[in-house]
């Protein structure tokens, strides 16, 4: 799969798949390319206006519904006004070390908006997903570690990086744990995970330091562009026969750029006492429990 591309993504026609922040960045070309390939894409947007103009640059058949993963009641709405089957959820809108903040339910922002969001939204839908959930995570995995006792950063002093990796971190736990459960329940839904290497986006402007100019130089001079960050999610998002628990980057240097392929990932993020304490953590502080249903 050396040469894989956009020009291999199959004939979607007839299936749905939400993008969550797919106004801009990876999140807008992964839903360029689904629309075009025949799928209905929804744009699950916090800012709807953008999401409109987002969508008109696009061809094909789409959607623009409000999302803000960092409100829990906004999570809640947009799954309960979704009132369609959906072939694949793209968990792909993400934060990356912004200044220390708090989401609407008061979680630490990386935390709540990544990772947290992500959960309860998947869980909400879940009774509605017919293939597969796909779940972003980062090379940044690698920093981080799952702190149970302080995931939300109110006893340690915040680090806006560690933070960061936290939450990648813990998607990407989720996606491995929700597989597990998928083949204890024998269903045939499938949970992947992918990550971009590094891709210029608007990710990369948010930190409110210095680094936002050093990171600025590195989009221009190192990075790939947003469209070919977009390539793992869209690999793992329509490749028929990937199987679940795959985790998909770019085959390049480092990871960092090239065309897509499963790819490995740290040590901890296979922790399955981790994995399964980190899920109870979540359903306890987003207040969804998910339920896999059991293949009869």
């Amino acid at each position: 799969m050396a040469s894989w591309s956009t020009a291999d993504v199959p004939d979607l026609t007839g299936r749905t798949v939400v993008v969550t922040g797919a106004n801009s960045g990876i999140g807008l070309e992964a839903a360029r390319a689904l629309a075009a390939a025949g799928a209905h894409v929804v744009l699950a947007c916090r800012n709807t206006a953008k999401g409109a103009a987002a969508a008109a640059s696009l061809t094909g058949s789409t959607e623009v519904r409000e999302l803000d993963l960092a409100d829990l009641s906004s999570v809640g709405r947009f799954a309960a006004d979704l009132d369609r089957p959906v072939d694949v959820l793209v968990n792909n809108a993400g934060l990356m070390a912004v200044p220390e903040q708090r989401t609407a339910d008061g979680f630490e922002m990386q935390l709540g908006t990544n990772f947290l969001g992500h959960f309860a939204l998947t869980g909400l839908l879940l009774p509605r997903i017919t293939d597969r959930v796909v779940t972003l995570s980062s090379l940044m995995h690698r920093i981080g570690r799952i702190d149970l006792d302080d995931l939300n950063w109110e006893r340690r002093r915040y680090q806006r990086w560690l933070a960061y990796g936290q939450s990648k971190l813990a998607d990407l736990m989720f996606a491995y744990e929700l597989q597990h459960r998928f083949v204890a329940a024998g269903s045939l839904l499938r949970s992947v995970a992918a990550h971009p290497g590094y891709a210029a986006t608007n990710l990369q402007t948010r930190t409110g330091t210095v680094q936002d100019r050093l990171m600025a130089i590195g989009n221009r001079v190192v990075a790939q562009d947003a469209a070919g960050g977009a390539l793992p999610t869209l690999y793992a998002a329509t490749v028929p026969d990937l199987p679940g628990g795959t985790y998909v980057g770019p085959g390049g240097p480092g990871e960092t750029r090239g065309a897509p392929r499963p790819v490995g990932s740290s040590r901890a993020s296979h922790d399955r006492a981790v994995q399964r304490a980190l899920w109870e953590r979540a359903e306890a502080l987003t207040g969804v429990s998910i339920a896999v249903p059991v293949r009869p």
